[in-house]
């Protein structure tokens, strides 16, 4: 429909009216003296909806499964529905399938938060998501995030020199955790797209955009942990202790950038954002010295270290991307209004 300009008329001593273009009333099938719910935009611009924005309709999707499809072909088709905002995923696949698509969906329910499984028949079931998203916001899911990965970044490094298998396998747990955490977040995202500040208050179209970057930011950082972990416990214990010194202190100083950033973005903090941005070079440099005294190893020792400073590395890269998303977020906010 094209832009329209209607004039604002004044009736009584306060009061504003406003009329509605003739065909978006008919096409929405209002009539004289139906409800119309207004809703205000952090940007200043309103929303006018049938239905008030706390009543949503569930959203159901039908996912098939075909015969001998892959387990992982089957986890990322229910990862996907998921995350769209479906609310209700029934999956549809051929009886002698069922055991096999029973243990998928399971490990599914399982990964994902406040799913469950709650029908079953023959060629059919059906997973529910029966969370509360008021009960965790984006902001909230960020915040345990960010302690997650790290948690999880100081686990691995330690693991450097102790080799501890034990404690490489408690940070791979916890990144399904932070996986968790990142598909609430995604869901969350795409569902304030299609239903606005119903799902996600006080966050405009562009900070919805910028919450869904941070948490897969933050994945991929506890993604690093783990790849960290799993390369440490190859060589751990057998490293020169200068080079085990070294690395811990890469690695610190990359955890240092991602708390400065996140920090920026959570506080709209736009200097202390760009100081952990520029932190970023010191990193390099370390990585830069690491790198040229890997070389020396030989092998599987020589993969394995290169490993853990190329994670040490990518994960200091990706700190800083917070940095710019905090900086990005700060400034796509509409300015306070001011009185001339």
């Amino acid at each position: 429909m094209a832009q329209e300009v209607r004039k604002l008329q004044k009736t009584g001593g306060s009061t504003f009216i406003l009329s509605l273009p003739k065909r978006w009333v008919v096409a929405a099938g209002l009539k004289a003296g139906d409800n119309v719910f207004v809703d205000s935009i952090d940007d200043g611009s309103l929303s006018l909806r049938t239905e008030p924005t706390t009543t949503r309709k569930v959203r159901r999707k039908v996912v098939e499964v075909k015969s001998e499809e892959p387990r992982e072909h089957i986890l990322r088709k229910l990862i996907g529905a998921y995350i769209s905002g479906h609310d209700v995923v029934e999956v549809h696949f051929k009886p002698e399938s069922r055991p096999s698509i029973r243990r998928v969906a399971r490990e599914f329910a399982r990964m994902a938060m406040g799913v469950e499984i709650t029908e079953e028949g023959r060629s059919s079931l059906v997973l529910q998501d029966l969370s509360d998203l008021s009960e965790l916001s984006p902001e909230k899911c960020l915040r345990r995030m960010h302690l997650s990965v790290k948690a999880m970044h100081e686990e691995a490094l330690e693991v450097i020199g102790t080799g501890d298998r034990d404690q490489a396998d408690d940070v791979k747990q916890m990144d399904e955790d932070v996986d968790r955490l990142y598909w609430l977040v995604a869901k969350q995202c795409n569902l304030a797209n299609l239903y606005g500040g119903a799902t996600v208050d006080k966050l405009t179209k562009a900070g919805i955009h910028d919450y869904h970057f941070a948490a897969k930011t933050l994945e991929r950082i506890g993604d690093h942990a783990e790849r960290i972990a799993s390369a440490a416990e190859q060589v751990g214990g057998k490293v020169d202790v200068r080079l085990t010194k070294d690395l811990l202190a890469a690695g610190l100083t990359s955890l240092r950038i991602l708390d400065s950033a996140f920090a920026a973005l959570m506080s709209g903090d736009i200097d202390t954002a760009n100081k952990a941005a520029d932190e970023g070079e010191k990193l390099q440099k370390m990585v830069d010295s690491l790198t040229h005294r890997v070389a020396v190893y030989k092998g599987g020792e020589l993969l394995v270290l290169s490993t853990i400073v190329d994670s040490i590395s990518r994960t200091g890269g990706y700190a800083t991307d917070i940095a710019e998303i905090a900086i990005n977020h700060f400034l796509s906010q509409p300015s306070p209004a001011t009185d001339e």
